[in-house]
């Protein structure tokens, strides 16, 4: 038998249209429109959706909501490659959200038939949810072929007073925390007692306690002075065509000459800045030491491709003293845009765009930490930054300050820039530490370990960034303990569900 609260609180073919309208909603949450309180509005959307829902039908609710945000979402995917991967992106995405809907649905089903009481529904079953929704982006983030974390709730509050929360549980438990709160004020509507008003101080008093956790204290021992150079040449890898040769390393030079004499400590160039290896080319060797040299013999950090053993390596390498001192490869190449996982399986459905990928990036195995002339920088590369190990394992290594290297040339002017650059000021904040956030084309920045802007370069125009920027050494919870609190909310979500369900089968042969 059904009972009221295990009926939909939508027909299906209002579930489908609230679907459909909450991808937008929660993207508008995200840059570049930034308005972050749409975020719990489309989070609230979906849960309305799939409640009640039977199993197929809340798996084809909530594909229809992961497809309508991501295909807004991520769709400066298709600038330059078309819509190929951009659909078939946005599609994967949308599997692992159907998945997640599903499970949420369930959980509303099965939880209420164990645990019954009011306390159980307002205060047990709205955590379960939250822990559901965590695990569907854990899970979407990690595999395949390494994950897609892009889109996680957690990223659209790095300008909201909810942002200081992730210095004490990561993004994950961010992420937790905001399905939680709604979760909870659609239970408190839901409840068919009287005394609506008084539950509703319920969510309230959550939203007030989650603010009225202090930002962490940061700690700063001292500064580094730093250059950031945003060279402003095509950059991107259909813009190969259009350049000459030697113009990318010749624009970033340009753009460090009015650095010369500022007394930098170390110089810093972004993803992609030399299309030579100075290791094994010459000319860019010489290029390099020379500029050193002016700088104060500053060292200079910068993104190549390297070649080792036949193989490929998107590579920033430290250039010190007419050499390299030290080198990291990426770890989160892009699959499908810097290599081409299972190229035989894969290329038959798409060969003319698969052909486009003519190289494949090996991904890195070395640690993601440079000694500076005593400053110990961590290192990540574009897409690195939205891998959570990848940052925590370069602040457990003793990084002060956190260099982002990133090409986002083919992205153009899209939300792409916007998107990524708040995803770095959440790591700010999360680790407590300076980041430099350094692009080809912009908007490239230094963000305090507060999560504040310190100083910025506008997106296409050449410049450089000199600033004296604080060095941290304390380590947040999030570093911490971030990854096993996200093991910990994953593992109980799913336990209990599998409990639930158990339990209820039993009851129902009984």
């Amino acid at each position: 038998m059904t009972s009221a609260t295990d009926a939909p609180i939508v027909p299906l073919w209002a579930a489908l249209l609230l679907a459909v309208g909450a991808g937008p909603v929660l993207d508008a949450g995200f840059p570049d429109l930034g308005v972050w309180p749409l975020a719990f509005v489309g989070i609230a959307i979906v849960l309305v959706a799939v409640i009640g829902r039977r199993a197929g039908t809340s798996f084809l609710v909530g594909f229809v909501a992961g497809l309508s945000f991501y295909l807004v979402h991520v769709s400066w995917t298709a600038l330059y490659l078309g819509p190929v991967p951009w659909v078939a992106l946005s599609t994967l995405e949308s599997l692992f959200f159907g998945a997640g809907a599903l499970l949420i649905t369930l959980a509303f089903r099965w939880f209420p038939r164990i645990w019954s009481g009011p306390v159980a529904r307002i205060g047990v079953l709205p955590v379960l949810v939250a822990a559901l929704w965590t695990a569907r982006e854990m899970v979407a983030g990690t595999w395949p072929y390494g994950g897609f974390a892009w889109g996680r709730v957690a990223l659209s509050q790095s300008e909201s007073p909810f942002a200081p929360l992730v210095a004490w549980v990561g993004i994950s438990g961010l992420s937790f925390i905001m399905v939680a709160i709604v979760a909870v004020a659609v239970q408190v509507l839901r409840e068919p007692a009287p005394g609506l008003g008084r539950r509703m101080a319920v969510p309230a008093v959550l939203v007030v306690a989650a603010l009225a956790i202090p930002a962490w204290p940061t700690s700063v021992f001292g500064t580094s002075r730093i250059a950031a150079v945003q060279g402003n040449i095509k950059a991107g890898y259909f813009d190969a065509a259009d350049r000459e040769p030697g113009d990318l390393i010749l624009g970033q030079l340009d753009a460090s000459l009015p650095i010369v004499g500022e007394g930098v400590d170390m110089i810093v160039w972004p993803e992609g800045a030399s299309e030579y290896d100075p290791a094994t080319v010459p000319a860019a060797a010489q290029a390099l030491t020379t500029l050193s040299e002016l700088a104060g013999g500053a060292p200079i950090i910068l993104g190549t491709n390297q070649e080792r053993d036949e193989r490929v390596y998107n590579t920033s390498v430290l250039w010190e003293n007419g050499r390299v001192e030290d080198w990291y490869d990426k770890k989160h190449p892009v699959p499908f845009g810097e290599y081409v996982p299972d190229r035989e399986f894969w290329e038959p459905f798409a060969p003319d765009l698969i052909g486009l990928i003519g190289r494949d990036y090996t991904p890195g195995t070395r640690d993601g930490v440079f000694d500076v002339n005593g400053v110990i920088a961590g290192i990540n590369i574009c897409f690195d930054i939205v891998d959570d190990a990848v940052i925590r394992d370069s602040v457990d290594r003793g990084a002060q300050v956190l260099l982002a290297q990133t090409n986002n040339a083919d992205f153009g002017r899209t939300d792409e820039n916007q998107q990524q650059l708040a995803i770095t000021r959440l790591r700010a904040i999360e680790t407590s530490r300076s980041v430099v956030s350094i692009s080809t084309v912009g908007l490239s920045a230094i963000i305090g370990p507060s999560g504040e802007t310190i100083s910025t370069v506008p997106a296409y125009e050449p410049g450089a960034l000199v600033e004296d920027v604080p060095l941290s050494r304390d380590l947040t919870p999030a570093v911490v303990l971030g990854g096993q609190l996200e093991g910990l909310i994953v593992g109980w979500g799913l336990g209990t569900l599998v409990i639930a369900g158990l339990l209820g089968a039993r009851r129902r042969r009984g």
